[in-house]
């Protein structure tokens, strides 16, 4: 049979998310418990945060950028070998840094700085050509792309906390994407889910609340920049919480627990206030239940989001009703305690050992499951006999 993992943006990318999703945390875990080596030339924490940010969720942003754009602009989907170079860029990428040892110091810095690019190339043409109002997010995603380089350049000249300050500030980015991006998504596909069920689906999203939230996460990311983990940051991370938690409250999340694909988008957003309040929390106050506010922010907010956004975009641009497999549900719910776990596994007692055991197995087999469940839908056509 004919594979059309090439033949939409969102398939090749979505699917080589869910393989790095399912192949790094479990190697991760299995080499902090057991002590064993991963095979490359990083520092092992350096390379687990590198890979999960630019390994999984750049290939996530990459798969719902090639489908949203011809979306935005009226075009023609991508298709075929643009897609395949990404794809083997990609790839070549991640083994090259899992085999870092073996390679000039540079090889794999030049082959992983050429994914985002690549992408943007592919993004820009259509985004300028129509003059589209998404435009400015190719800045956004540039800016991604220099954290990147300046991970690179910390790793070259041996300076961790500058190699791990720029992976904060790359997820303070994605962090902006999600507040922008989920705060049209979240609110369009809820008021689209009530209607569904004969409820008033209109949804009270008041535009100061929408600016000053923007604007409390562009702040987060310049005091990450300039005075990183101080009380400042506490303090716009505390004011962000607040910004976004109100924000949240406009979109009747109560409304949607009877639909997973909606609830999903509900409770990935959800994570964003209590990531921040968390970060606020150590910050301000030292205090040891908030110490792993990342991962709040990680797993939580951008991981529970995109797995949101990748099984309800490859059910929908596949011809397929929007609703989920009972299995999908479950990994929703397996990537949720997973992220509770890793977050506030410390707090229940468990040794640290345990908490990530604990959070790994939940988390590969959240990601098992939807391998399982979309391989399938991502691999094969469209139920609706469609191109694409």
């Amino acid at each position: 049979m004919k594979s059309n993992l090439f033949a939409y943006g969102f398939r090749s990318q979505f699917f080589l998310a869910g393989v790095a999703a399912l192949a790094l945390v479990p190697l991760w875990a299995v080499s902090f418990v057991a002590g064993t080596s991963i095979g490359s030339g990083w520092p092992p924490t350096l390379w687990h945060a590198h890979e999960m940010l630019f390994g999984f969720i750049a290939s996530a942003i990459a798969g719902f950028m090639l489908t949203a754009v011809p979306s935005w602009t009226g075009q023609k989907g991508f298709a075929g070998r643009p897609l395949i170079a990404l794809a083997l860029v990609w790839l070549a990428a991640r083994l090259l840094i899992l085999t870092s040892s073996l390679w000039p110091p540079l090889l794999p810095a030049i082959v992983d700085l050429a994914f985002l690019p690549l992408l943007g190339v592919l993004v820009m043409i259509p985004l300028v050509r129509s003059r589209n109002r998404n435009t400015p997010l190719l800045a956004v995603l540039a800016a991604f792309w220099l954290t990147n380089v300046v991970f690179h350049v910390g790793l070259w000249h041996h300076d961790a906390p500058l190699a791990r300050n720029a992976l904060i500030i790359g997820i303070d980015i994605t962090l902006l994407l999600v507040t922008v991006i989920g705060g049209r998504i979240v609110p369009a596909f809820t008021s689209a889910a009530l209607r569904q069920q004969g409820i008033d689906g209109a949804l009270k999203s008041r535009t100061a609340v929408t600016v000053l939230s923007i604007a409390a996460m562009v702040g987060v990311i310049i005091c990450d920049m300039v005075r990183p983990d101080s009380r400042i940051a506490g303090g716009i991370a505390g004011i962000a919480a607040v910004l976004q938690a109100v924000r949240l409250v406009q979109w009747r999340s109560l409304r949607t627990l009877r639909q997973p694909i909606v609830w999903i988008l509900h409770l990935a957003y959800a994570w964003l206030p209590v990531g921040l309040g968390l970060k606020a929390a150590a910050l301000l106050g030292g205090y040891g239940f908030a110490a792993f506010w990342l991962h709040a922010l990680t797993i939580g907010t951008l991981t529970t989001m995109i797995t949101a956004v990748m099984t309800r975009a490859s059910l929908g641009h596949t011809g397929r009703p929007l609703t989920v497999h009972g299995l999908t549900t479950l990994a929703y719910v397996l990537l949720t305690a997973a992220a509770a776990a890793r977050v506030f596994g410390l707090s229940f007692g468990m040794s640290y050992p345990t908490v990530i055991t604990v959070a790994a197995i939940l988390w590969t087999a959240a990601f098992a499951l939807f391998i399982g469940v979309y391989a399938p839908i991502l691999w094969g056509p469209r139920a609706d006999g469609k191109p694409g």
